[in-house]
Protein backbone atom coordinates (compact mmCIF):
# COMPACT_ATOMS: atom_id res chain seq x y z
CA UNK A 1 0.00 0.00 0.00
CA UNK A 2 1.59 3.30 -1.03
CA UNK A 3 0.80 6.95 -0.53
CA UNK A 4 -1.79 7.45 -3.27
CA UNK A 5 -5.03 7.09 -1.30
CA UNK A 6 -6.48 9.88 0.80
CA UNK A 7 -6.08 9.36 4.51
CA UNK A 8 -9.85 9.05 5.00
CA UNK A 9 -9.97 6.07 2.61
CA UNK A 10 -7.26 4.16 4.45
CA UNK A 11 -7.86 1.57 7.19
CA UNK A 12 -7.38 2.16 10.89
CA UNK A 13 -4.46 -0.08 11.78
CA UNK A 14 -4.81 -1.90 15.11
CA UNK A 15 -1.56 -3.37 16.43
CA UNK A 16 -2.18 -6.58 18.36
CA UNK A 17 -4.97 -9.19 18.20
CA UNK A 18 -5.44 -9.65 21.91
CA UNK A 19 -8.72 -8.94 23.74
CA UNK A 20 -8.44 -5.15 23.47
CA UNK A 21 -7.15 -5.10 19.89
CA UNK A 22 -9.99 -7.31 18.65
CA UNK A 23 -12.49 -5.23 20.62
CA UNK A 24 -11.12 -2.13 18.89
CA UNK A 25 -11.79 -3.75 15.52
CA UNK A 26 -15.37 -4.59 16.54
CA UNK A 27 -16.06 -1.01 17.63
CA UNK A 28 -14.50 0.42 14.46
CA UNK A 29 -16.72 -1.81 12.32
CA UNK A 30 -19.82 -0.70 14.21
CA UNK A 31 -18.83 2.87 13.43
CA UNK A 32 -18.50 2.17 9.71
CA UNK A 33 -14.70 2.36 9.78
CA UNK A 34 -12.30 -0.18 8.26
CA UNK A 35 -9.96 -1.84 10.78
CA UNK A 36 -6.83 -3.77 9.83
CA UNK A 37 -5.51 -5.81 12.78
CA UNK A 38 -1.83 -6.78 12.67
CA UNK A 39 -0.71 -9.60 14.98
CA UNK A 40 2.92 -10.66 15.41
CA UNK A 41 1.98 -14.12 16.66
CA UNK A 42 0.72 -17.01 14.57
CA UNK A 43 -2.86 -16.59 15.84
CA UNK A 44 -5.08 -14.15 17.70
CA UNK A 45 -4.54 -14.05 21.46
CA UNK A 46 -0.92 -15.17 21.12
CA UNK A 47 0.11 -13.73 24.50
CA UNK A 48 -2.98 -15.09 26.27
CA UNK A 49 -2.18 -18.56 24.95
CA UNK A 50 1.14 -18.45 26.81
CA UNK A 51 -0.68 -18.27 30.15
CA UNK A 52 -3.64 -20.38 29.07
CA UNK A 53 -3.43 -22.55 32.21
CA UNK A 54 -4.14 -19.57 34.47
CA UNK A 55 -7.70 -18.85 35.61
CA UNK A 56 -8.77 -15.21 35.54
CA UNK A 57 -10.01 -13.45 38.67
CA UNK A 58 -12.79 -11.65 36.80
CA UNK A 59 -15.86 -13.53 35.51
CA UNK A 60 -16.94 -13.60 31.88
CA UNK A 61 -19.21 -10.59 32.34
CA UNK A 62 -16.08 -8.44 32.78
CA UNK A 63 -14.08 -10.21 30.06
CA UNK A 64 -16.24 -9.78 26.94
CA UNK A 65 -16.48 -6.47 25.09
CA UNK A 66 -20.00 -5.30 24.24
CA UNK A 67 -19.37 -4.55 20.55
CA UNK A 68 -17.52 -7.83 20.13
CA UNK A 69 -20.43 -9.68 21.75
CA UNK A 70 -22.90 -8.02 19.35
CA UNK A 71 -20.74 -8.95 16.37
CA UNK A 72 -20.42 -12.55 17.56
CA UNK A 73 -24.12 -12.85 18.38
CA UNK A 74 -24.96 -11.86 14.82
CA UNK A 75 -23.07 -15.02 13.74
CA UNK A 76 -24.87 -17.31 16.20
CA UNK A 77 -22.34 -17.23 19.05
CA UNK A 78 -23.56 -18.28 22.48
CA UNK A 79 -22.05 -16.29 25.32
CA UNK A 80 -20.46 -18.22 28.21
CA UNK A 81 -21.94 -18.17 31.70
CA UNK A 82 -21.39 -14.55 32.77
CA UNK A 83 -20.48 -15.54 36.34
CA UNK A 84 -17.99 -18.30 35.43
CA UNK A 85 -14.23 -17.69 35.70
CA UNK A 86 -12.44 -18.60 32.46
CA UNK A 87 -8.87 -19.75 32.09
CA UNK A 88 -6.70 -18.03 29.52
CA UNK A 89 -7.20 -21.02 27.23
CA UNK A 90 -10.98 -20.78 27.61
CA UNK A 91 -10.83 -17.04 26.93
CA UNK A 92 -9.13 -17.84 23.63
CA UNK A 93 -11.24 -20.86 22.67
CA UNK A 94 -14.66 -19.49 23.60
CA UNK A 95 -14.20 -15.80 22.78
CA UNK A 96 -11.01 -14.60 21.08
CA UNK A 97 -10.76 -17.29 18.42
CA UNK A 98 -14.45 -17.04 17.39
CA UNK A 99 -14.05 -13.26 17.26
CA UNK A 100 -10.89 -13.58 15.17
CA UNK A 101 -12.76 -15.89 12.78
CA UNK A 102 -15.50 -13.30 12.29
CA UNK A 103 -12.82 -10.64 11.73
CA UNK A 104 -10.63 -12.87 9.55
CA UNK A 105 -10.88 -10.57 6.55
CA UNK A 106 -9.58 -7.75 8.73
CA UNK A 107 -6.83 -9.70 10.54
CA UNK A 108 -3.28 -10.53 9.47
CA UNK A 109 -1.16 -12.80 11.66
CA UNK A 110 2.58 -13.45 11.60
CA UNK A 111 3.11 -9.74 10.92
CA UNK A 112 5.25 -7.79 13.38
CA UNK A 113 5.07 -3.99 13.42
CA UNK A 114 8.62 -2.65 13.64
CA UNK A 115 7.98 1.09 13.18
CA UNK A 116 5.20 3.66 12.93
CA UNK A 117 5.71 7.07 11.34
CA UNK A 118 4.05 9.45 8.87
CA UNK A 119 4.39 8.91 5.14
CA UNK A 120 7.30 11.05 3.99
CA UNK A 121 7.65 12.83 7.35
CA UNK A 122 9.90 12.16 10.34
CA UNK A 123 8.97 13.49 13.76
CA UNK A 124 10.64 16.87 13.12
CA UNK A 125 8.31 17.79 10.24
CA UNK A 126 5.13 19.70 11.14
CA UNK A 127 3.52 21.11 7.98
CA UNK A 128 0.50 19.05 6.96
CA UNK A 129 1.32 16.39 9.52
CA UNK A 130 -2.19 15.71 10.80
CA UNK A 131 -3.48 15.20 7.24
CA UNK A 132 -0.63 12.86 6.22
CA UNK A 133 -1.31 9.12 6.38
CA UNK A 134 0.52 7.02 8.93
CA UNK A 135 3.23 4.70 7.64
CA UNK A 136 3.25 1.34 9.42
CA UNK A 137 6.32 -0.77 8.67
CA UNK A 138 5.84 -4.49 9.23
CA UNK A 139 8.07 -7.53 9.04
CA UNK A 140 6.57 -10.81 7.91
CA UNK A 141 7.47 -14.17 9.42
CA UNK A 142 9.84 -14.88 6.52
CA UNK A 143 11.70 -11.59 7.04
CA UNK A 144 10.10 -9.57 4.25
CA UNK A 145 9.49 -5.92 5.13
CA UNK A 146 6.38 -4.09 3.93
CA UNK A 147 5.13 -0.53 4.39
CA UNK A 148 1.40 0.00 4.96
CA UNK A 149 -0.56 3.24 5.23
CA UNK A 150 -3.27 4.03 7.74
CA UNK A 151 -5.67 6.83 8.57
CA UNK A 152 -5.13 6.21 12.30
CA UNK A 153 -3.21 3.76 14.45
CA UNK A 154 -4.33 2.07 17.69
CA UNK A 155 -1.46 0.32 19.47
CA UNK A 156 -2.87 -2.57 21.53
CA UNK A 157 0.32 -4.63 21.40
CA UNK A 158 0.51 -5.02 25.19
CA UNK A 159 3.60 -5.47 27.34
CA UNK A 160 3.89 -9.27 27.70
CA UNK A 161 7.00 -9.48 25.51
CA UNK A 162 8.98 -7.07 27.69
CA UNK A 163 9.20 -8.19 31.34
CA UNK A 164 10.89 -5.94 33.86
CA UNK A 165 14.45 -6.86 34.79
CA UNK A 166 15.19 -8.51 38.13
CA UNK A 167 17.99 -6.20 39.24
CA UNK A 168 17.85 -3.05 41.30
CA UNK A 169 17.09 0.45 39.98
CA UNK A 170 15.11 -0.88 37.02
CA UNK A 171 18.21 -2.47 35.47
CA UNK A 172 19.14 -6.07 34.72
CA UNK A 173 21.38 -7.56 37.40
CA UNK A 174 24.87 -8.63 36.34
CA UNK A 175 24.63 -12.19 35.05
CA UNK A 176 20.87 -11.99 34.44
CA UNK A 177 21.05 -12.45 30.66
CA UNK A 178 23.36 -15.43 31.08
CA UNK A 179 20.98 -17.02 33.60
CA UNK A 180 18.09 -16.65 31.16
CA UNK A 181 20.13 -18.21 28.36
CA UNK A 182 21.11 -21.11 30.64
CA UNK A 183 17.44 -21.78 31.40
CA UNK A 184 17.79 -21.00 35.11
CA UNK A 185 15.35 -18.06 34.87
CA UNK A 186 11.99 -19.12 33.46
CA UNK A 187 9.32 -17.21 31.58
CA UNK A 188 6.63 -15.52 33.71
CA UNK A 189 3.66 -17.64 34.82
CA UNK A 190 5.02 -21.12 34.04
CA UNK A 191 2.57 -24.03 34.09
CA UNK A 192 4.03 -25.55 37.26
CA UNK A 193 1.51 -28.35 37.72
CA UNK A 194 0.94 -28.98 34.00
CA UNK A 195 3.25 -28.89 31.01
CA UNK A 196 6.23 -27.61 33.08
CA UNK A 197 5.77 -30.03 35.97
CA UNK A 198 8.88 -32.12 35.29
CA UNK A 199 10.99 -28.98 35.25
CA UNK A 200 9.91 -27.98 38.77
CA UNK A 201 9.25 -31.25 40.60
CA UNK A 202 11.81 -31.86 43.34
CA UNK A 203 13.67 -28.62 42.58
CA UNK A 204 14.71 -25.61 44.61
CA UNK A 205 12.61 -22.77 43.25
CA UNK A 206 12.77 -19.05 43.97
CA UNK A 207 9.84 -16.80 43.01
CA UNK A 208 10.69 -13.09 42.80
CA UNK A 209 7.93 -10.50 42.94
CA UNK A 210 5.06 -9.33 45.11
CA UNK A 211 2.04 -9.45 42.85
CA UNK A 212 -0.79 -11.78 42.00
CA UNK A 213 1.24 -13.70 39.42
CA UNK A 214 3.85 -14.39 42.09
CA UNK A 215 1.05 -15.58 44.37
CA UNK A 216 -0.38 -17.80 41.64
CA UNK A 217 2.98 -19.43 40.94
CA UNK A 218 3.63 -19.90 44.66
CA UNK A 219 0.28 -21.61 45.14
CA UNK A 220 0.96 -23.97 42.24
CA UNK A 221 4.38 -24.75 43.69
CA UNK A 222 2.73 -25.42 47.04
CA UNK A 223 0.39 -27.91 45.38
CA UNK A 224 3.33 -29.53 43.62
CA UNK A 225 5.28 -29.80 46.88
CA UNK A 226 2.44 -31.83 48.41
CA UNK A 227 2.94 -34.44 45.71
CA UNK A 228 6.71 -34.01 45.31
CA UNK A 229 8.10 -33.45 48.83
CA UNK A 230 11.57 -32.60 47.54
CA UNK A 231 10.23 -29.40 46.00
CA UNK A 232 11.46 -26.45 48.05
CA UNK A 233 9.99 -22.98 47.67
CA UNK A 234 11.45 -19.57 48.44
CA UNK A 235 9.82 -16.22 47.84
CA UNK A 236 11.86 -13.02 47.55
CA UNK A 237 10.31 -9.55 47.73
CA UNK A 238 11.86 -6.10 47.88
CA UNK A 239 9.39 -4.90 50.48
CA UNK A 240 9.76 -5.51 54.19
CA UNK A 241 6.12 -6.53 54.65
CA UNK A 242 4.45 -9.24 52.55
CA UNK A 243 0.97 -8.85 54.03
CA UNK A 244 -0.11 -6.36 51.34
CA UNK A 245 0.27 -9.15 48.80
CA UNK A 246 -2.62 -10.94 50.49
CA UNK A 247 -4.88 -8.11 49.26
CA UNK A 248 -8.53 -7.82 50.22
CA UNK A 249 -9.02 -11.54 50.96
CA UNK A 250 -12.73 -11.90 51.85
CA UNK A 251 -13.33 -8.18 51.18
CA UNK A 252 -12.44 -8.44 47.47
CA UNK A 253 -15.40 -8.21 45.08
CA UNK A 254 -13.51 -10.60 42.81
CA UNK A 255 -13.79 -13.62 45.10
CA UNK A 256 -11.13 -15.64 43.28
CA UNK A 257 -8.65 -12.81 43.69
CA UNK A 258 -9.39 -12.52 47.39
CA UNK A 259 -9.07 -16.28 47.91
CA UNK A 260 -5.63 -16.17 46.33
CA UNK A 261 -4.29 -14.01 49.15
CA UNK A 262 -5.88 -16.15 51.84
CA UNK A 263 -4.36 -19.36 50.49
CA UNK A 264 -0.95 -17.76 50.09
CA UNK A 265 -0.96 -16.47 53.66
CA UNK A 266 -1.67 -19.97 54.95
CA UNK A 267 1.21 -21.47 52.97
CA UNK A 268 3.60 -18.86 54.36
CA UNK A 269 2.41 -19.29 57.93
CA UNK A 270 2.75 -23.07 57.67
CA UNK A 271 6.37 -22.76 56.56
CA UNK A 272 5.77 -24.35 53.15
CA UNK A 273 7.03 -21.13 51.60
CA UNK A 274 10.09 -19.42 53.04
CA UNK A 275 10.00 -15.65 52.64
CA UNK A 276 13.03 -13.43 52.04
CA UNK A 277 11.85 -9.83 52.57
CA UNK A 278 13.77 -6.65 51.70
CA UNK A 279 15.66 -8.74 49.17
CA UNK A 280 17.29 -6.57 46.48
CA UNK A 281 19.01 -8.64 43.81
CA UNK A 282 22.50 -7.46 42.86
CA UNK A 283 23.77 -10.29 40.67
CA UNK A 284 23.58 -13.86 39.42
CA UNK A 285 26.06 -16.66 39.01
CA UNK A 286 25.26 -19.69 36.85
CA UNK A 287 26.98 -23.06 36.91
CA UNK A 288 26.15 -26.77 36.74
CA UNK A 289 25.05 -26.80 40.39
CA UNK A 290 22.37 -24.15 39.91
CA UNK A 291 21.79 -20.43 40.07
CA UNK A 292 23.42 -18.30 42.74
CA UNK A 293 21.30 -15.26 43.54
CA UNK A 294 23.17 -12.43 45.27
CA UNK A 295 21.24 -9.72 47.11
CA UNK A 296 21.46 -7.02 49.72
CA UNK A 297 19.19 -7.18 52.77
CA UNK A 298 18.91 -5.09 55.95
CA UNK A 299 21.12 -7.65 57.72
CA UNK A 300 23.83 -7.62 55.04
CA UNK A 301 24.63 -9.40 51.82
CA UNK A 302 22.87 -12.69 51.18
CA UNK A 303 23.16 -15.52 48.68
CA UNK A 304 20.62 -18.16 47.68
CA UNK A 305 21.41 -21.17 45.55
CA UNK A 306 18.42 -22.46 43.59
CA UNK A 307 17.69 -24.59 40.58
CA UNK A 308 15.14 -22.26 39.01
CA UNK A 309 13.98 -18.67 39.41
CA UNK A 310 10.50 -17.58 38.34
CA UNK A 311 10.29 -13.83 37.61
CA UNK A 312 7.12 -12.00 38.60
CA UNK A 313 8.38 -8.44 38.49
CA UNK A 314 5.94 -6.97 35.99
CA UNK A 315 6.30 -5.59 32.49
CA UNK A 316 7.06 -2.33 30.73
CA UNK A 317 6.01 -1.02 27.29
CA UNK A 318 8.22 -1.32 24.21
CA UNK A 319 8.23 2.19 22.75
CA UNK A 320 11.11 1.75 20.30
CA UNK A 321 8.85 1.22 17.30
CA UNK A 322 7.15 4.57 18.01
CA UNK A 323 10.33 6.67 17.94
CA UNK A 324 9.20 8.77 14.93
CA UNK A 325 5.86 9.74 16.48
CA UNK A 326 5.17 12.75 18.67
CA UNK A 327 4.14 11.15 21.93
CA UNK A 328 3.47 12.84 25.24
CA UNK A 329 4.12 10.36 28.04
CA UNK A 330 4.01 10.61 31.80
CA UNK A 331 7.66 10.70 32.94
CA UNK A 332 7.07 8.19 35.74
CA UNK A 333 4.86 5.40 34.41
CA UNK A 334 5.22 5.95 30.62
CA UNK A 335 1.46 6.20 30.13
CA UNK A 336 -0.17 9.00 28.10
CA UNK A 337 0.63 12.19 30.02
CA UNK A 338 -2.91 13.05 31.13
CA UNK A 339 -3.62 9.47 32.18
CA UNK A 340 -0.40 8.91 34.11
CA UNK A 341 -1.30 10.77 37.34
CA UNK A 342 -4.63 8.94 37.55
CA UNK A 343 -3.03 5.48 37.55
CA UNK A 344 0.38 6.06 39.15
CA UNK A 345 0.44 3.41 41.91
CA UNK A 346 2.39 5.70 44.23
CA UNK A 347 -0.23 8.42 44.19
CA UNK A 348 -3.60 7.38 42.78
CA UNK A 349 -6.50 6.59 45.05
CA UNK A 350 -6.93 2.97 45.97
CA UNK A 351 -10.67 3.64 45.89
CA UNK A 352 -10.89 4.34 42.18
CA UNK A 353 -9.35 4.29 38.75
CA UNK A 354 -10.83 7.31 37.02
CA UNK A 355 -12.86 6.53 33.88
CA UNK A 356 -11.00 7.63 30.79
CA UNK A 357 -11.39 7.61 27.05
CA UNK A 358 -10.08 9.26 23.90
CA UNK A 359 -9.42 12.67 25.44
CA UNK A 360 -7.02 11.38 28.10
CA UNK A 361 -5.41 8.92 25.69
CA UNK A 362 -4.71 11.42 22.89
CA UNK A 363 -1.16 12.43 21.95
CA UNK A 364 0.19 15.40 19.98
CA UNK A 365 0.34 12.84 17.12
CA UNK A 366 -3.25 13.21 15.93
CA UNK A 367 -4.90 9.85 15.29
CA UNK A 368 -2.46 7.70 17.27
CA UNK A 369 -3.45 5.95 20.52
CA UNK A 370 -1.95 3.57 23.05
CA UNK A 371 -4.63 1.30 24.52
CA UNK A 372 -4.88 -1.73 26.75
CA UNK A 373 -2.04 -2.68 29.07
CA UNK A 374 0.40 -0.68 26.94
CA UNK A 375 -1.57 2.49 27.68
CA UNK A 376 -0.85 1.96 31.38
CA UNK A 377 2.90 1.85 30.79
CA UNK A 378 4.50 0.55 33.96
CA UNK A 379 1.41 1.07 36.11
CA UNK A 380 -0.15 -2.15 37.45
CA UNK A 381 -3.89 -1.59 37.74
CA UNK A 382 -5.31 -2.50 34.33
CA UNK A 383 -8.55 -4.43 33.76
CA UNK A 384 -9.90 -5.75 30.45
CA UNK A 385 -13.05 -3.69 30.98
CA UNK A 386 -10.86 -0.58 31.09
CA UNK A 387 -9.42 -1.38 27.67
CA UNK A 388 -12.84 -2.08 26.19
CA UNK A 389 -14.09 1.35 27.24
CA UNK A 390 -10.91 2.96 25.90
CA UNK A 391 -11.42 1.59 22.40
CA UNK A 392 -15.16 2.30 22.40
CA UNK A 393 -14.41 5.96 23.07
CA UNK A 394 -11.60 6.11 20.50
CA UNK A 395 -13.74 4.51 17.77
CA UNK A 396 -16.47 7.07 18.46
CA UNK A 397 -13.95 9.91 18.20
CA UNK A 398 -12.49 8.59 14.94
CA UNK A 399 -16.03 8.38 13.55
CA UNK A 400 -16.65 12.02 14.49
CA UNK A 401 -19.08 11.32 17.35
CA UNK A 402 -17.59 13.59 19.98
CA UNK A 403 -20.47 13.26 22.43
CA UNK A 404 -20.18 9.46 22.52
CA UNK A 405 -16.42 9.66 22.80
CA UNK A 406 -16.69 11.88 25.85
CA UNK A 407 -19.46 9.88 27.54
CA UNK A 408 -17.05 7.57 29.35
CA UNK A 409 -18.56 5.12 31.83
CA UNK A 410 -16.79 2.35 33.64
CA UNK A 411 -17.46 0.32 36.79
CA UNK A 412 -14.66 -1.88 38.09
CA UNK A 413 -14.81 -4.56 40.81
CA UNK A 414 -13.69 -3.45 44.24
CA UNK A 415 -10.86 -5.01 46.21
CA UNK A 416 -12.02 -3.61 49.53
CA UNK A 417 -8.47 -2.64 50.46
CA UNK A 418 -5.34 -1.44 48.78
CA UNK A 419 -3.68 -4.49 47.30
CA UNK A 420 -0.12 -4.90 46.13
CA UNK A 421 1.81 -5.10 42.90
CA UNK A 422 -0.90 -6.02 40.43
CA UNK A 423 1.62 -5.64 37.63
CA UNK A 424 -0.04 -5.77 34.24
CA UNK A 425 -3.69 -6.61 34.80
CA UNK A 426 -6.12 -7.11 37.63
CA UNK A 427 -8.13 -9.62 35.61
CA UNK A 428 -5.45 -12.28 35.86
CA UNK A 429 -2.61 -13.05 38.23
CA UNK A 430 -0.09 -10.59 36.81
CA UNK A 431 3.64 -10.21 37.45
CA UNK A 432 4.04 -7.53 40.12
CA UNK A 433 6.23 -4.53 40.54
CA UNK A 434 7.52 -3.38 43.85
CA UNK A 435 5.00 -0.65 44.45
CA UNK A 436 1.46 -0.75 45.75
CA UNK A 437 -1.46 -0.86 43.38
CA UNK A 438 -5.10 -1.84 43.34
CA UNK A 439 -8.21 -2.22 41.30
CA UNK A 440 -11.38 -0.67 42.64
CA UNK A 441 -14.68 0.92 41.66
CA UNK A 442 -14.68 4.07 39.62
CA UNK A 443 -15.60 7.38 41.13
CA UNK A 444 -16.36 10.61 39.33
CA UNK A 445 -13.46 12.33 37.61
CA UNK A 446 -12.20 14.22 40.62
CA UNK A 447 -8.68 14.84 41.90
CA UNK A 448 -7.38 11.60 43.34
CA UNK A 449 -5.94 11.32 46.81
CA UNK A 450 -2.87 9.37 47.78
CA UNK A 451 -3.23 5.96 49.33
CA UNK A 452 -1.11 5.53 52.41
CA UNK A 453 -1.88 2.19 54.06
CA UNK A 454 0.27 1.36 57.04
CA UNK A 455 2.04 -1.99 57.29
CA UNK A 456 0.15 -4.71 59.11
CA UNK A 457 1.71 -7.24 61.48
CA UNK A 458 2.21 -10.77 60.20
CA UNK A 459 3.20 -13.95 61.98
CA UNK A 460 5.38 -16.29 59.96
CA UNK A 461 5.30 -19.89 61.13
CA UNK A 462 8.27 -22.17 60.62
CA UNK A 463 10.01 -19.91 58.16
CA UNK A 464 12.12 -17.34 60.02
CA UNK A 465 13.67 -14.51 58.05
CA UNK A 466 17.30 -15.64 58.21
CA UNK A 467 20.08 -15.39 55.64
CA UNK A 468 20.68 -18.73 53.98
CA UNK A 469 23.27 -20.22 51.66
CA UNK A 470 20.67 -22.30 49.84
CA UNK A 471 16.99 -22.05 49.11
CA UNK A 472 14.88 -23.22 52.05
Amino acid sequence: MTGTAGAAELPVVVIGAGPVGLAAAAHLLERGLAPLVLEAGPAAGAAVRQWGHVRLFSPWRHDVDAAAARLLASRGWTAPDPEALPTGAELVEQYLQPLATVLSGRLRTGVRVVAVSRTGLDRTRTAGRAQTPFLVRVQHAGGTVEDLEASAVIDASGTWARPNPLGQAGLPAPGEAEAVTAGRITAPLPDVTGRDRDRFAGRRVLVVGAGHSAATTLLELGALAEQEPGTRICWAVRTADVTRVYGGEDRDELAARGALGTRLRRLVESGTIRVHPSFVITGFGTDDDGLTVRATTPTGDEELTVDLLVPATGFRPDLAMLAELRLELDPAVEAPRRLGPLIDPEFHSCGSVAPHGETLLAHPETGFYLVGTKSYGRAPTFLLATGYEQVRSIAAALAGDRDAADDVQLVLPETGVCSTDLGGSCDLPPPGVDEQGCCAPVAAQEPVAACRPGPQPVTIGAAPFLPSSSCC
